[in-house]
């Protein structure tokens, strides 16, 4: 900041009429950088990824689905099997054969840990190939369908 201060005689103050241009050449560099930055920040860029050439796993025939229930009970396709048979029971559907994909899908009510815990047992019955699998939601349309005797509950 530059002033002066002049004493004259009779003690009044001179006018300083110079421009203070720091200021003014902070505003200007700030103006130039966002006039340079700006088109720069608009531009698009054209990515262009490889195509995959990999082919898609062939989907099983009879997929195997296990199920995990809000009363923590694991049937195993349509019918129930209790825990101290699950291996067995998993081992005599798969024909033995660990390396078959096992889909897990469970209720909304489960905890998480619930889950863990059976994908803990099918680790330990020595089914490593776990896919997860979510329901699909039913379209709006369908919900009357859904409701016993075709109607849709008034709320």
């Amino acid at each position: 900041m530059g002033s002066r201060i002049r004493q004259i005689m009779d003690d009044d103050l001179e006018e300083n009429h110079e421009i203070k241009v720091t200021p003014f050449i902070d505003v200007i560099l700030v103006l130039i950088i966002f006039m340079v930055a700006a088109p720069l920040a608009t531009v698009d860029v054209n990515v262009d990824l490889p195509g995959s050439t990999a082919t898609p796993a062939p989907r099983p025939e009879t997929p195997l689905f296990l199920t995990l229930k809000d009363d923590l009970t694991l049937p195993i396709g349509n019918d129930a099997v209790p825990r101290p048979a699950f291996a067995a029971t998993l081992d005599s559907r798969t024909k033995g054969d660990k390396q078959t994909r096992i889909f897990l899908r469970t209720d909304k009510a489960v905890a998480y840990g619930d889950l863990m815990e059976a994908m803990n047992l099918l680790r330990g019955a020595g089914y490593l190939k776990v896919a997860l699998v979510g329901l699909e939601a039913a379209p709006a349309g369908d919900a009357a369908a859904s409701v016993p005797g075709g109607t849709a509950a008034a709320p």
